[in-house]
């Protein structure tokens, strides 16, 4: 599995990358939304391209990163040992996943309130939410490239 490597872990950052654009568009979406009219033209547009992004996009390329990550960790364990999952840059890099996962939970369950036009937040908290994948990207990046927690 070692030979393999190389083009487990570059699968494992193309899954991240689409992942990481569904989570940064799906919020912007999510921005033009709270300006739709409930069962408007604009808002059955915006649910039909929430439901097909997470679909289709998100859920896929999330599970993608989580299988080719998880695959990494055991190929990791089996030339390292065990014992890097407890380096600290590790432990960091992980909390930023797991902050992921919580983030996409969290867009998830809002996609549904919109669709039963229960959606109760703003315009402007939607714009700020928006950067929450990107910082955790930052500390998950650079936690990994730079180990500088070691």
């Amino acid at each position: 599995m070692t030979e393999h490597y190389n083009l487990i872990r570059g699968l494992h950052i193309l899954a991240v990358i689409a992942w990481m654009a569904s989570l940064l568009y799906l919020p912007r979406l999510f921005v033009y939304h709270t300006r739709a009219i409930p069962g408007g033209e604009l808002d059955t547009t915006l649910q039909e391209m929430e439901l097909k992004l997470s679909r289709i996009i998100m859920v896929p390329a999330m599970t993608a990163a989580l299988l080719f990550g998880l695959t990494l960790i055991w190929i990791d364990s089996h030339t390292r040992g065990w014992g890097f999952l407890l380096k600290p840059w590790m432990i960091l890099k992980l909390l930023g996943v797991v902050v992921l996962f919580g983030y996409h939970g969290f867009l998830a369950r809002s996609r549904r309130r919109f669709a039963a036009g229960e959606n109760t937040r703003s315009e402007r908290f939607w714009r700020m939410t928006n950067e929450i994948p990107f910082a955790a990207a930052i500390v998950i990046v650079l936690s990994v490239t730079t180990k500088f927690l070691d």
